[in-house]
Order: C-alpha cells, then sequence, then structure tokens
C-alpha cells in the first residue's frame, strides 16, 4: 500500500499539520505541498491523505480550487482528509473547504475513511465538512483550540492505522 499527503497551505498552518500527521505516521508517509506536486500526483498512490484550509466564507483553499472540476480518477483509493479553519470567527462555514475537498475526491471515485466524530470541544453552527455527528476527517482549529492539535493529530493517526489495518 503506497500512501501520501498532499496539502495545500496559505500561511503555512496546513503545512505544518501535514508534516505532524506525518511524524504522528512514523514518518514513513512523503508529504507534498499540491502548488509543487499537482493533481495529478494523486494517481501515484493507493492512499491519499490531503489537507486544506479554509478561506473567507467557506472558499477551498487557492492550491485545491482546480480539483472542483479536474480531481484525477480515484477509483480503487482510499481518501482521508484533514481541514484547518476558524469556528468562532466562522462559525457558519467551519472547515467548509474540507467538506468542498471531499466531495470532490468522491466524484472522481474515491473511497473516504478517517472520519472524526464532532465532539462538544467544537464550538460551530455548520459545516459542509460535518455528516451527522461526524466531520468527514480531521478538523483542526489553530486559531481558537491550538492546545487540542498535537492530541488531535496523535489519536487521528492512530485512527487511520486502525482503519487501514497497519
Amino acid at each position: 500500500m503506497k500512501a501520501a499527503i498532499f496539502y495545500g497551505s496559505e500561511d503555512g498552518t496546513t503545512a505544518d499539520v501535514a508534516e505532524a500527521l506525518a511524524e504522528a505516521l512514523s514518518g514513513t508517509v512523503p508529504v507534498y505541498d499540491i502548488a509543487d506536486a499537482g493533481l495529478a500526483a494523486l494517481s501515484d498512490y493507493d492512499v491519499l491523505i490531503l489537507g486544506t484550509s479554509t478561506w473567507g466564507i467557506g472558499e477551498l483553499q487557492s492550491d485545491w480550487i482546480a480539483a472542483e472540476e479536474s480531481m484525477p480518477n480515484l477509483t480503487g483509493k482510499r481518501v482521508a482528509l484533514f481541514g484547518i479553519g476558524d469556528q468562532i470567527g466562522y462559525p457558519d462555514s467551519f472547515v467548509d473547504g474540507m467538506g468542498t475537498l471531499a466531495h470532490a475526491a468522491e466524484k472522481a471515485g474515491a473511497e473516504l475513511f478517517g472520519a472524526w466524530a464532532v465532539d462538544e470541544s467544537y464550538e460551530h453552527e455548520e459545516s459542509t465538512a460535518q455528516k451527522g455527528t461526524y466531520f468527514v476527517g480531521l478538523a483542526i482549529d489553530e486559531d481558537n483550540q491550538s492546545e487540542l492539535t498535537e492530541e488531535r493529530v496523535a489519536a487521528w493517526a492512530q485512527q487511520l492505522k486502525k482503519e487501514l489495518g497497519v
């Protein structure tokens, strides 16, 4: 099973979370900035971990915008997602970028995994990344809950390993 992490980052926060996740996954998973790697590189891996921030009011991070229309065929690939957002400043669109990216991956044939429980520690009102009591992936709020990031990343890495059977 060949896995990689791809992220898009405006100010470095998503890149930092991607690196922390790689470390939590025993440092064996390569990390790529999607701006440099390009969408075609997604085809080279069986398992993809995709990370994005949310900009403005629910907008996808700029390096991922092409994915909405030009995502390569992901049939047979397993995709986990993580998203960065601000649940206090944007409570109606918290990690919506992750929801948009998840929709694009599913539309391209991917099988999503790595859903993350929405618990009482989250204070948002709405999110396109939320399906019932779960986010489609790991939701991170560095603006308001940075003290929870390390713990959340470590727990999600363990969850991904378990779901992948490794």
